[in-house]
This record gives C-alpha cells, structure tokens and sequence, in this order.
C-alpha cells in the first residue's frame, strides 16, 4: 500500500483521511490512545482473515473508506470489494492502491443484497454495524451476501465498556427513528453499541452461528480517563504487556474495562 503525499489542493475529506493515515498507520503520536486501539483491531481483522478464509477468496470490505483493510488484503492475494458510499473515497483508495485485484462498489450495502447473493467467502464489518439505524437486518443483509460455510468478521465497540452510553438495540422500540442519522462517520454517527450477548442474539437472527467473539483495548491502551497523558512516555512493549495482562482478568471484569468486541461468524454448510 503506498503513502500518500499531502496536498493542499485535495478535497476536505481526503485532508481528513490523510490526518487519520497519520494516525493508523504511519507512526502519529498525536494521540497513541486511538493509534494502539486501531492498530489491535486491524491486525485482529488482517490475522484473523489470514488464518480462516482460503488464500484467493473473495472478500467484501463493507463501507471500506480509505482502504486500510482492503489494500493489503488484496496484496496478500485475495479478491476485494471494496465498498463505500462516497465517490471521492474510491478515488482516494486509488492514489494508495499497489498491487492486488480490488473491484470498486460504490454505494448503499443494503443495495447490493440481491446481486451478490452467495457470493463472498468472507465479509469484513469493521466498525460499521454501530453506525446503521437496523443492526439486525444489516447482519442479515451480509449474511446474505456469503457463500455456504463463510465467514463474517465484525469489530465494534462494546457496549458494555463502562464508558460506553448509547443505548442498546434490543431497548429501542422504533429503530426506524434513527434512520435519518445512519452511515454517519466517527463516534458521533454511533446509534447503538453491542455487547456480546447482543451480538449473539443478532447473529442467530441472520442465521450465522458464533465462531469466536472476544473483548480488547484496555482504558490505558485506549488512552481513557486521562491515561493517554502516560501514553507518551511509556515504552510499547509495556503497554502491550499490559494489554494481554488485561485478557487473564475474570470476563465479567473485562466486559467493563475493554473497549473492543470482535466477533467471527459463519455461515452454516447447506
């Protein structure tokens, strides 16, 4: 994946995907808080791909927006799709693409759900599901959307993060209420936050079994409550340490004090 060059001629949203870049993926430490909790979660999805779909599979990467997951799973041989509902987006995933088969989707997922029936070994929705007003018809549209014995690979926030206050979708008697704010970016565009007995529940409704789901990004990785201020002058091999420290503690402790909930789901052999 190549590195873009800055420039003050580009369009508002590339100036703001070029700041994030920064971040993720080229060494920022503006705020190592939001780098460490991106950086586990992508390697998560990037391993966790590499070890369950077969090499040359084809890959849908849902809302996929700059093309930091699509990039380099093209470059390690699989089929991508990438998809987004912003045009300039596409063109900006262009400027950074290197080498590796990737087809460009531009639109609504909710669109695509007839024409691509059956049609992906592995479905990538990485921080997406929090942002659309109907979770459990989403599930179902990309469990749709996989050929028998595939593989869905979620990230969101968990919702039971002592820090987390959105409410949760099996609380909400109208979710059509939030139609109007879906598909909006960042944490300001998030509707609802699962946990994981929620994510089991929607899972089972978009007949997809549970492979694997698991809780990530401590307070201190995450930068909350004022620990990013350490974050600065602590050496990485500590924070990690205490990152996979935090994954020995009890699961009800860990519900509270990690930030990330990832989940495999599969879709069962016909």
């Amino acid at each position: 994946m190549l590195r873009s060059t800055y420039d003050e001629s580009w369009p508002e949203l590339w100036k703001s995907s070029y700041m994030w870049d920064d971040l993720e993926l080229w060494g920022s430490r503006r705020n190592l808080g939001y780098s460490y909790q991106y950086q586990i979660r992508r390697e998560w999805s990037l391993r966790t791909i590499g070890e369950l779909v077969p090499a040359g599979g084809a890959i849908l990467d849902v809302a996929g927006a700059s093309g930091n997951f699509t990039l380099p799973l093209a470059e390690k041989g699989y089929r991508l799709t990438w998809n987004d509902l912003r045009p300039e987006m596409a063109e900006l995933v262009k400027r950074k693409y290197e080498f590796g088969e990737v087809d460009f989707a531009l639109g609504n997922i909710f669109d695509f759900a007839g024409d691509w029936s059956g049609r992906f070994d592995g479905v990538l929705a990485a921080e997406i599901i929090e942002h659309v007003a109907h979770p459990d018809k989403f599930l179902a549209c990309l469990a749709g959307m996989l050929k028998p014995g595939g593989y869905l690979f979620l990230t969101t926030p968990n919702g039971r993060y002592f820090r987390a206050h959105n409410p949760r979708f099996s609380d909400c008697p109208d979710p059509s209420v939030f139609e109007s704010m879906q598909f909006k970016p960042d944490t300001d565009g998030h509707i609802f936050l699962l946990d994981c007995d929620e994510c089991r529940t929607l899972a089972a409704y978009a007949g997809l079994a549970i492979e694997h789901i698991d809780l990530m990004t401590n307070p201190l990785t995450r930068g909350h409550i004022k620990l990013g201020r350490l974050l600065p002058y602590l050496p990485a091999r500590l924070v990690w340490a205490l990152e996979s420290g935090t994954k020995k503690l009890p699961r009800s402790l860990r519900e509270r004090i990690n930030g990330q909930m990832v989940a495999v789901l599969r879709k069962p052999e016909k």
